[in-house]
């Protein structure tokens, strides 16, 4: 199949719909926006992921509208809180579908509401951008709803591999109970192809926690190597700290977001996270839009604002393709196929929804609060 480099942002088309004379001068009517819908946690346990979403899509909309839209059509974007809440996400995708009509959706901003919208949006031919990596068998035969993040299971082998690296014979799990345990189980699965290093205490605790000192004590007690933390807050970081525990945090990229790691204060030390950007030390491909994100929006950006960017922009590029007046199935179909954002390399066309392979990994090191890219890599 042949690469599609879609544009990061969409060409300039003049406004030109409808004009009428006065006083002897012609004035162009704007077009009609094209709506696309965001289903984001705003507030909630997950708005450390829900806010630099947000963020991150304004960002890239005003960056297309500036350049002419779509075909001559601004994008209107239309934001919606679910406050963590997979119901109220399926609330507000019905609304955003049946009373807003628009064109595409992007959201949530965490596993349960990712999960939830889908039923609905592929359901409707609706194109739905998740914010989470594939979940749940049945999210395979949803070919309207893509990933931008990626599946679980490579979540944990960039774990165990990140583990081999330093030496680490035994580490300890503290999770979630939202997505920290759909990568517990993933980590079952490929175990055994780790058969070097072993885990040992394992605990959970509820998204919605603000104290999680007992899990960390009981972690602390099994006395690992490295920790693993699948978290989209910063409570579990600072409860491991608190308990003056130094061994490396090895945690997913739902807790890298600058909102997270302010949170965790003095806890953001010696924590390691494979991810997609660093803005400190950006990837040549990224330099572009993290300059105009600094610009725009006056602060760094992370992998929640640079997905969604890529998102809205994904989007925009298949209306480009398809025709801003083509019917919603057929811009599912104009979406499969290879793009190439700003986080990383997708192709929408693969099983899981993203196409992102092991290699397409960053790994980063938080040092009392700043980033620093580490030259790990996985081959």
């Amino acid at each position: 199949m042949s690469r599609i480099n879609w544009p990061l942002a969409v060409s300039v088309a003049a406004v030109i719909a409808g004009t009428f004379a006065v006083a002897g001068t012609v004035c162009a009517q704007p077009k009609e926006p094209i709506k696309i819908g965001a289903v984001l946690s705003i507030t909630g346990p997950a708005a450390g992921l829900g806010i630099p979403e947000r963020n991150g899509a304004q960002a890239a909309v005003k960056s297309i509208n500036a350049r002419g839209g779509v075909n001559g059509r601004p994008i209107m974007l239309i934001i919606e809180d679910d406050t963590t809440n997979p119901d109220t996400a399926v609330t507000k995708t019905n609304g955003l579908i049946f009373n807003q009509d628009v064109a595409a959706i992007i959201g949530g901003s965490n596993f349960a509401a990712s999960v939830a919208m889908g039923g609905i949006t592929d359901k409707q031919k609706v194109p739905q951008f998740a914010f989470t990596g594939l979940g749940p068998a049945i999210e395979k035969t949803r070919h309207c709803v893509f990933h931008m993040f990626t599946p679980h299971y490579l979540n944990a082998r960039t774990l165990f591999e990140y583990s081999r690296s330093i030496n680490a014979k035994k580490v300890a799990v503290l999770h979630d109970s939202g997505y920290g345990a759909v990568v517990v189980r993933e980590l079952a699965g490929i175990m055994k192809d780790y058969p070097d290093i072993q885990v040992g205490t394992i605990e959970k605790f509820d998204i919605t926690a603000t104290d999680v000192t007992t899990q960390a004590a009981k972690i602390k007690a099994g006395n690992p190597d490295a920790i693993f933390v699948f978290a989209v807050n910063a409570v579990p970081f600072r409860a491991i700290r608190a308990l003056q525990m130094t061994q490396p945090i090895i945690a997913l990229n739902g807790a890298s977001s600058y909102e997270t790691v302010s949170a965790m204060g003095s806890a953001a030390d010696n924590v390691i996270i494979p991810e997609f950007l660093v803005a400190e030390d950006p990837l040549p491909r990224q330099k572009d839009f993290i300059n105009y994100f600094v610009k725009e929006i006056g602060a760094k950006p992370k992998n929640p604002e640079s997905v969604a960017w890529d998102a809205i922009h994904v989007i925009a590029a298949a209306l480009t393709k398809a025709g801003t007046e083509t019917r919603r199935e057929k811009l599912c179909e104009a979406i499969r196929g290879p793009y190439a954002g700003v986080t990383t390399d997708y192709d929408f066309s693969a099983e899981d929804m993203t196409g992102i392979k092991l290699s397409g990994y960053i790994f980063s090191k938080l040092v009392k609060g700043q980033y620093t890219r580490l030259p790990f890599v996985i081959k």
